[in-house]
């Protein structure tokens, strides 16, 4: 009894403290506020938490900022404990943030994903802007995910391609109901897994280590959207001790893992072994030297740190495209067979696809690029923190502001997109369809510095897998309704509900026993 009124006591004393300390804050910061047009606002701000109770609630924050933008205009901001947030879904704002104060925004805020699940903010994504952070990048882009390493690793792709179909096949015996989002996440975790680290999982094995550690990462994707006090109000971090307990336990199943793998890629360096294929850990471990340190982080940390951003990022992200495209073109039969005839016509019924024929499939990279506008692998940006004073549409926003872009809002913009909330690649088939990078229209893998470098390989993986699915078979849904596209919480956009398909080979039988 005395404990808890101890506790209760240092509670409201910090919250005392918090809040004096907040208003002390917010007074000096007013005398030192620009002369100009502050940024809109939404009004009934809290003292010391802002207008954190706006965010509350069952309704994604996505949609939460949008409705916030549809009353405020394309960039507001909010109070947010000891932060202002600053919101942006126009192109001109969004182009202000990402050419005009790209550097000025280019670093991240420090929180407790960052800390307790990215390896004290060691991965690529979060990593504050500067010498470790150009590093890794420089790794990525020249290394890990150029034009050469993509093609080098080609067969990976190819091999785990040709498996899907075959399971697809061997499942139909004429014709079959598949889970094909389950389907879309065994396939792209063994292609980043082989990629990775040369490992791999058979098609409904989910009780060994790799899809272990992919469920790991499933629940940290949802951990990276929780809203955590301590990031926003650091006196009151004591308040998330519950949610970094659940940090702390994913980032272990995580990290025993990877180590796992890295000391057998470790042991069979030092023997000489060759196993025929080389990996990502492997370039890592070649690039950087044995005794590296970078920014106080060493070596098997950077390896591990790298690993995981790249499997959390390059795998789900890639899976639920590939549901949200399938689940669009079942909505949308019209669509699918129109898809399905431009294969036959520019392929055939003869061969496979492959990556090469993809440049002349323009219609399905149409529907590709309407599945992104509508379902953007990230539908906010990772949060920027300015490290100095500048403008964004207009508005002087002061060092320390953070901000984040709200591409989901962005893409479904009546004043740029016709018909926005409608499903029509034809949008994308004149010449306006490259739209998005001059004009900050369509960015659904965010622009600038920070922008994803695995764009290219995530982009082949869908349309190889999408292209080969409609050439190989018909799909069609299990019932007359229409699906439910509803979507869930999480680094990504998932796609709640499983996607049930009906499907029933559509080629010769002899095309598939070639695979």
């Amino acid at each position: 009894m005395i404990l808890i009124f101890s506790t209760l006591q240092f509670s409201l004393f910090s919250l005392a403290l918090a809040t004096v300390g907040y208003i002390f804050l917010r007074k000096r910061l007013s005398k030192c506020e620009d002369e100009s047009v502050t940024i809109p606002e939404p009004s009934g701000a809290w003292p010391l938490f802002g207008h954190l109770h706006l965010l509350r609630g069952k309704d994604l924050i996505f949609k939460k900022l949008a409705a916030m933008s549809d009353k405020l205009g394309p960039i507001f901001s909010l109070k947010l404990g000891f932060y202002k947030l600053v919101v942006a879904s126009d192109p001109k704002t969004v182009k202000d943030c990402f050419t005009t104060n790209d550097l000025a925004l280019a670093t991240r805020p420090n929180i407790a994903f960052g800390r307790y699940v990215g390896y004290n903010n060691a991965i690529l994504a979060l990593a504050p802007y500067g010498d470790y952070w150009r590093e890794l990048r420089k790794i990525s882009t020249v290394h890990l995910f150029s034009n050469q390493s993509i093609e080098m690793l080609g067969h990976v792709r190819s091999f785990e391609v040709n498996a899907l179909m075959k399971h697809l096949y061997k499942e139909c015996g004429g014709t079959s109901t598949v889970k094909i989002d389950m389907l879309f996440e065994f396939l792209t975790f063994n292609i980043i897994l082989r990629k990775m680290v040369g490992k791999r999982v058979g098609f409904g094995k989910v009780n060994s280590e790799e899809w272990r550690y992919k469920e790991a990462m499933k629940n940290s994707e949802y951990l990276a959207v929780v809203p955590m006090i301590g990031d926003v109000i650091p006196w009151l971090g004591w308040l998330d001790f519950v949610k970094i307990s659940q940090m702390k336990r994913t980032f272990k199943e995580l990290d025993v893992v990877i180590t796992k793998w890295l000391q057998e890629r470790l042991k069979k360096r030092s023997r000489n072994e060759k196993d025929g294929e080389k990996t990502i850990m492997d370039l890592l471990l070649d690039i950087l030297p044995e005794d590296i340190v970078i920014c106080g982080h060493e070596r098997d940390v950077i390896v591990k740190a790298t690993i995981l951003v790249l499997t959390l990022t390059g795998s789900d992200s890639t899976s639920i495209t590939l549901t949200w495209a399938v689940s669009l073109l079942l909505n949308n039969p019209s669509t699918l067979k129109a898809a399905q005839e431009e294969i036959e016509k520019c392929v055939g019924k003869g061969r496979w696809v492959e990556e090469s024929d993809i440049g002349n499939l323009k219609y399905l990279q149409a529907i590709v690029k309407e599945t992104h506008r509508l379902y953007p692998p990230a539908p906010l940006t990772g949060i920027r923190e300015a490290s100095e004073d500048c403008f964004v549409g207009g508005y002087r926003v002061e060092k320390g502001t953070r901000l984040l872009v709200n591409i989901w809002k962005l893409h479904r913009d009546p004043k740029i997109w016709t018909d926005p909330k409608t499903f029509k690649p034809e949008r994308f088939m004149d010449e306006k369809s490259q739209c998005g990078k001059s004009d900050f229209e369509y960015i659904p893998f965010s622009s600038g510095r920070r922008s994803c470098p695995g764009i290219n390989l995530g982009l082949r993986v869908v349309h190889i897998v999408l292209a080969q699915l409609l050439q190989g078979f018909e799909l069609r849904k299990v019932s007359n309704e229409p699906l439910d596209m509803a979507e869930g919480p999480g680094l990504a956009l998932p796609k709640i509900n499983p996607v049930e398909v009906v499907v029933m080979p559509r080629l010769n039988p002899e095309l598939y026993c070639l695979l």
